[in-house]
C-alpha cells in the first residue's frame, strides 16, 4: 500500500493508492474549490473551478488511475497547465453513462444556471465516453465538444451493425440523451475524431454528419486514439485548439504531422502498405524511417527489398538489351537494308 501524506492538492501523486482512499483523495482536492458527488452506485461528478473556461471531460476510473501520470481524472492536467476550470463525471466501467443518476445530475446543472457561469465550455470524451460527450453536450448549448471515436448510439435499431458491445442492447438509448448526433444539434461546433480504416468506427461516424460537426480523420492510428494521441503528447494541444476557437481542419492537420514519427502509425503505415503490395513506397518508408530512427523492422524490410532489386536487375537489363536490339533492327531496316545494325550490348 502507498502511503501519502495528507492534505491532498492537485499536484499530488495519487499513484499506487488503492481505489477507495483515492476516491477519497479525489473527492478531498475538489471539494477544496468545488465539488464531489456520488452518482449513484457506478458514477461520479468531480468539479475543480478555477477560470471562466470550462473543460467537462467523461472518464473511467480504471482509464484516469491508468492513463494519467499522476493517476487523475485527464482534466486535472489542464487545470494546472491552463488554469481552467473542469467538470469530470467518472464512471465504474464502460457505461455509456447510461443512468437516470446522471441525467439529473445535469439538469440540476442547467436548473442551477451552472453552464451559464462560464465563457467557453468544451465537452470531451473518447469511445463510450465520447458518446457522453456528445450527448450530454445539448445541457449546455453554444458548447465546442471533441469526440474521439464515439458511438452514435448503442440502439440495435440502428445500429445492430455493431457487434463489439452486445452486453449493452438491453441498455436504454432512445430515452433522455439517448441519440448522440441529434443532441449535438444545439453545439456552435463539434467535432469527430476516427480513423476510417476501422468500419465501425467509422460507420458510427457517418451518423454524426451535422452542419456543425467536422470529422478529424486519424488514418493508420487503429482502435486506441486517445492513447496515441496521449502518446503524441497533442491531446492537450487539441483540446486548447477547441477552447481557443482555433481548431479546425487545418490546425489539426498541423497537429497531427507529429504522427511522421510516431512508431505505432508508421507501424501500421507499413503493414497497409504490406497488403497492398506496393513495393515501391514499401521501400521509400523504410528508408524515411531508418533515416531518423532505430527500427530493425524497417531495416529487414528495406535489405529484402534491395536485394530483391538486385536479383532482379540483370533480367531487367537482358530484356531491356533485347528490346534495344529489335528496336535498332526496324530503325536499320527502314533507313537503308544496306546499313550495319550497331551493336547496342
Amino acid at each position: 500500500m502507498t502511503m501519502i501524506d495528507a492534505p491532498f492538492t492537485i499536484e499530488t501523486s495519487l499513484v499506487g493508492l488503492p481505489k477507495d482512499e483515492w476516491l477519497l483523495a479525489i473527492a478531498e482536492v475538489a471539494e477544496k474549490d468545488g465539488f464531489c458527488q456520488n452518482l449513484g452506485d457506478k458514477h461520479h461528478a468531480i468539479f475543480v473551478e478555477r477560470s471562466p473556461t470550462l473543460l467537462v471531460t467523461f472518464e473511467t476510473v480504471s482509464g484516469m488511475r491508468a492513463l494519467s501520470s499522476l493517476s487523475q481524472p485527464l482534466g486535472w492536467d489542464l487545470v494546472r497547465n491552463y488554469g481552467w476550470s473542469n467538470l469530470c463525471i467518472a464512471s465504474e466501467g464502460d457505461t455509456w453513462f447510461r443512468d437516470p443518476s446522471v441525467y439529473a445530475c445535469f439538469d440540476r446543472l442547467v436548473d442551477d444556471g451552472f453552464f451559464d457561469e462560464f465563457d467557453k465550455v468544451v465537452f470531451y470524451g473518447a469511445g463510450p465516453a465520447g458518446y457522453a460527450a456528445a450527448a450530454y453536450s445539448v445541457a449546455a448549448p453554444g458548447a465546442w465538444v471533441v469526440a474521439i471515436q464515439p458511438q452514435a448510439t448503442l440502439d440495435p435499431r440502428i445500429t445492430e451493425w455493431d457487434d463489439r458491445f452486445k452486453e449493452m442492447r438491453r441498455t436504454d438509448f432512445s430515452s433522455r440523451y439517448g441519440y448522440a448526433p441529434d443532441m449535438l444539434d444545439a453545439a456552435e461546433a463539434a467535432f469527430v475524431l476516427y480513423d476510417p480504416k476501422v468500419a465501425l468506427d467509422a460507420m458510427h461516424a457517418s451518423l454524426f454528419t451535422r452542419p456543425n460537426v467536422t470529422k478529424l480523420r486519424m488514418r493508420h492510428m487503429g482502435v486506441a486514439l486517445q492513447s496515441e494521441l496521449l502518446q503524441l503528447d497533442q491531446l492537450e494541444t487539441l483540446l486548447s485548439l477547441a477552447v481557443d476557437g482555433t481548431l479546425d481542419t487545418l490546425t489539426f492537420a498541423d497537429l497531427y504531422r507529429s504522427r511522421r514519427d510516431h512508431r505505432n502509425y508508421l507501424k501500421a503505415l507499413l503493414v497497409a502498405l504490406e497488403a497492398d503490395d506496393r513495393t515501391q513506397l514499401i521501400l521509400h518508408l523504410c528508408r524515411y524511417v531508418n533515416a531518423r530512427m532505430p527500427a530493425p523492422r524497417f531495416v529487414r524490410k528495406q535489405k529484402l527489398i534491395e536485394a530483391e532489386m538486385q536479383m532482379n536487375e540483370p533480367v531487367r537489363n537482358s530484356r531491356g538489351c533485347e528490346r534495344r536490339r529489335a528496336l535498332a533492327r526496324r530503325r536499320a531496316k527502314e533507313s537503308s537494308p544496306l546499313a550495319p545494325i550497331p551493336t547496342l550490348c
